[in-house]
């Protein structure tokens, strides 16, 4: 009597569902490509032919005249909408070539959020750290409702220095520190009532350490919570302690239920020394700190000079506030911060 065949062994499985699974990858992004090209060059076309005629009505009168063409051939997907959407698409992003080196990472429902943005900055960056961070759609739509760009420290940046950050991020992957912090960090998540502690804080933030480091940013790597220091025979505690690798260095962060305060940047700078002593590795950058205040008090900012070190201090919100209120707050933010820069270059 013959022997059954034997079942598979685990790792003959295991094996061909990977191929399976890679292929499938494959010919998803393969799709993607494709699509997102076809939208883009028929963005690209109706924008040459509009171009052609001057008058304003026409360019109304072809998409109308095209999407009803379209749906009758080839049915639904073509409405006029959707061809206006695939105009916006070409004029935002006008070169090919800067089209192809993101739709590998970038669907077409993440061009869609971003094309639609108010500035050219604005879509430079969430575009590219799309395509660094690999955002799903829905994180992309979350990172522009949290208004991550206007938090991030790049946004009060002069124009021209922003571009060439993001110039380098696009050509060489090079992220700079101002394109990874941001302030304020939104901390809704931790739950925290009205009064508590700083003990609470970190005690929270640990509890929800995974939804503290996507707040944080992709390449942040959690190290060690109370971070202890021997200086001169007394005991020191960092109370977080991560590493960011596209940075590489360590991120030293301190946490504050309260204003800042001037003594709290050389106590930061005392631990910044230790660690780039007895823990920095070789190749690696010189550690960063980041004060994590509930708020900050800014002419104290100015005159500690900390542009010039670093020492980093960012205030937190235990609310996702409504967008207009949080537009406010970022935009009083907004004019201390470009008051002092202004009144630092005099």
């Amino acid at each position: 009597m013959k022997n059954e065949p034997s079942q598979p062994n685990h790792e003959l499985f295991t094996d061909i569902r990977q191929l399976i699974e890679d292929a499938r990858q494959a010919v998803s992004r393969t799709v993607n490509i494709t699509v997102t090209m076809l939208y883009w060059n028929i963005g690209r076309r109706i924008n040459e032919e509009v171009l052609q005629n001057e008058r304003a009505e026409y360019g109304k009168q072809i998409v109308s005249t095209l999407s009803r063409q379209l749906t009758e051939e080839f049915g639904k997907g073509w409405s006029e909408k959707q061809l206006r959407h695939f105009v916006k698409f070409a004029e935002v992003f006008p070169d090919m070539e800067i089209v192809s080196t993101l739709w590998r990472q970038l669907s077409w429902s993440h061009f869609k959020e971003i094309i639609y943005l108010n500035d050219e900055l604005q879509v430079e960056f969430y575009a590219q750290l799309c395509r660094i961070e690999n955002w799903s759609v829905r994180t992309l739509r979350d990172k522009i409702r949290s208004m991550l760009f206007e938090r991030t420290a790049i946004s009060q940046k002069p124009e021209e220095l922003a571009k060439l950050e993001l110039q380098a991020l696009k050509e060489e992957d090079k992220l700079s520190p101002d394109l990874v912090f941001k302030d304020p960090y939104v901390l809704d998540f931790l739950g925290l009532k009205d009064t508590y502690l700083e003990k609470d804080l970190e005690q929270a933030i640990l509890a929800k350490i995974e939804q503290f480091l996507l707040e944080l940013g992709r390449g942040f790597a959690f190290l060690e919570r109370q971070k202890r220091m021997v200086i001169d025979g007394k005991d020191y505690s960092l109370d977080l302690l991560f590493y960011h690798r596209k940075l590489k260095r360590l991120i030293a962060i301190d946490l504050k239920i309260g204003k800042f305060e001037a003594g709290y940047k050389s106590q930061m700078e005392l631990y910044l020394r230790w660690l780039e002593k007895y823990e920095t590795e070789p190749g690696e950058e010189p550690p960063i700190g980041l004060i994590l205040c509930a708020e900050g008090n800014h002419e104290q900012i100015e005159l500690l000079q900390l542009d010039n070190t670093n020492v980093r201090v960012a205030s937190y919100i235990t609310e996702l506030l409504p967008k207009d209120l949080l537009k406010r707050k970022l935009h009083q933010f907004f004019v201390a911060s470009k008051k002092l820069i202004e009144h630092r270059n005099r």
